[in-house]
């Protein structure tokens, strides 16, 4: 494990499949601090894996690092690899909290997958990996209902 992301700085592809994405870390400068780091992604894509149409949803993941930050652009281009990768909602949603865990091992992780509707039913994806630490200020993920994302 190294402080020097690999990634950053410099022209990086697509990964080819979220399993060939490399989703790198840093020292957290502030170990054993309680406070939420929230990722925000609106435009999440996927392919469903029956018809391969697109699939698109908003992400919202929250998480409460330990040691180590998760470094933004290895994220990125962790999520921009789905694109091509055909995967249920709930299937993509969960292994995204999976990687960063295995990657940062946070204290407290939680995702939000708002995913917007085809066939006219949205189907949201919420995981957490267990009770938020305690005196964590958890803000709303702030993602309207259906009626109020168009």
């Amino acid at each position: 494990m190294t402080d020097t992301p690999t990634q950053l700085g410099r022209p990086t592809p697509i990964p080819a499949s979220p399993g060939a994405a490399v989703l790198e870390t840093v020292a957290n400068p502030h170990p054993g601090t309680v406070y939420l780091v929230r990722f925000a992604a609106p435009e999440f894509t996927t392919l469903c894996p029956i018809t391969a149409q697109p699939d698109f949803a908003h992400l919202v993941i929250d998480y409460v690092p330990d040691l180590r930050l998760v470094e933004s652009k290895s994220l990125k281009l962790f999520l921009a690899s789905f694109r091509g990768y055909g995967a249920f909602h709930e299937d993509c949603t969960i292994s995204v909290a999976r990687k960063m865990i295995a990657a940062a091992a946070p204290r407290w992780l939680r995702i939000g997958a708002y995913w917007y509707p085809r066939g006219g039913i949205p189907i949201d994806v919420f995981w957490q990996s267990g009770p938020p630490p305690e005196g964590l200020w958890l803000p709303d993920q702030g993602v309207a209902p259906y009626r109020g994302r168009g």
